[in-house]
């Protein structure tokens, strides 16, 4: 069977390596004669599992000691209302950074709990550039942006904004590449971009934001969640199993070579569609993303028979979001440099019988 690539936005590829791991370990982790889907989430071994995950992000992220690691569910889309149910209480408003979809669902949660002030917004020209911040105003609680657009192809190459409490949603971006995680109060990140498979939320909080004293339900806390360990309620147990699986992977690649991989995937996929005479990419060059890489014919015609032509080439999932359309690869960590220069000689092949 011929590799396939799935160029997916998420779910997506998990390295074949660690997807080996798995299938071996599947049925008796660590010759206990059961599945880890079937282990206590209270037992000492489930609970080194935990443990481990936590120190592997801890050194691939260079995580400060005053700094917890917290593994949630709900997706990263509930820490849309966590984070001002949790921190939005001092001022009641906060400062978000509008640059598309997901940012603006964050803000739609957020108006729920307070005020939402806006320091920059390009929906004016389809997000297809990043919006500059403003100067942010006296008495936020925090300040909120998005790290990388899935949807849109941008990316932020620099934190675009500087405050004593910075949230970042980094779900399609964590872990490509270094970040400074001391510039930040809060990260979150779904796993199953970067870091394995969907059911489990990273939440990296520093640990003099964590309050007891807020008037939220309980499972809404992070307070919650820090005193069990990430284990108050069953948490998902195979998710996080995987994460391990996959920082283990990291740490053994080591996140330079991974960065390194992810810049020259972006860069030989957009060398080709700028030389290209069919496919073209919008988006202003300094804010294209190295994860998501939309492009289009400009005709829906072509592009969905782009799509149908690509499998041929084992590229599938490269269909671009109903709200854009065209096309999008999803460059994630997994995804290796043949499966890009696979869809790149599609792109050829197609452009050449299209000419004809």
């Amino acid at each position: 069977m011929n590799p396939l690539y799935n160029f997916s936005a998420g779910p997506a590829m998990v390295d074949p390596a660690v997807m080996r791991q798995i299938q071996d370990e599947l049925l008796n982790y660590k010759d206990t004669g059961m599945s880890i889907m079937e282990m206590s989430h209270r037992s000492a071994l489930f609970e080194a599992v935990v443990n481990d995950a936590k120190n592997n992000l801890r050194q691939l992220m260079q995580i400060p000691d005053n700094y917890e690691i917290l593994f949630l569910q709900g997706g990263a889309s509930l820490q849309f209302s966590m984070i001002p149910m949790n921190l939005m209480h001092t001022h009641k408003a906060a400062a978000y950074l509008n640059s598309g979809v997901w940012s603006q669902k964050a803000i739609d949660e957020a108006k729920r709990h307070g005020e939402v002030i806006i320091v920059g917004d390009n929906a004016e020209v389809g997000y297809k550039r990043l919006p500059e911040c403003n100067v942010l105003p006296l008495g936020m609680d925090y300040a909120y942006y998005v790290s990388n657009n899935t949807i849109y192809g941008t990316q932020f190459k620099q934190i675009p904004m500087d405050h004593a409490v910075l949230i970042a949603d980094m779900s399609s971006d964590i872990l490509s590449k270094p970040i400074d995680v001391s510039k930040h109060g809060l990260i979150f990140a779904g796993a199953q971009k970067n870091l394995g498979i969907a059911g489990v939320t990273i939440v990296v909080i520093r640990k003099d934001l964590i309050r007891e004293d807020v008037d939220v339900d309980t499972m809404l806390r992070y307070a919650t969640h820090q005193k069990a360990n990430s284990l108050y309620n069953t948490p998902a147990s195979f998710s996080l199993y995987v994460l391990k699986k996959v920082t283990d992977w990291l740490l053994e690649t080591g996140l330079e070579t991974i960065t390194k991989r992810n810049e020259h995937k972006a860069s030989i996929l957009y060398e080709a569609i700028d030389k290209s005479t069919l496919f073209s990419n919008d988006i202003k060059v300094e804010d294209r993303s190295l994860m998501n890489v939309v492009f289009t014919t400009n005709n829906p015609k072509l592009d969905e028979a782009f799509i149908s032509f690509a499998k041929k080439y084992d590229c599938v999932n490269i269909k671009g979001y109903r709200s854009v359309g065209g096309m999008r690869a999803s460059l994630y960590n997994a995804m290796p440099i043949e499966g890009v220069k696979k869809l790149i000689e599609a792109m050829h092949a197609f452009e050449a019988g299209v000419k004809l």
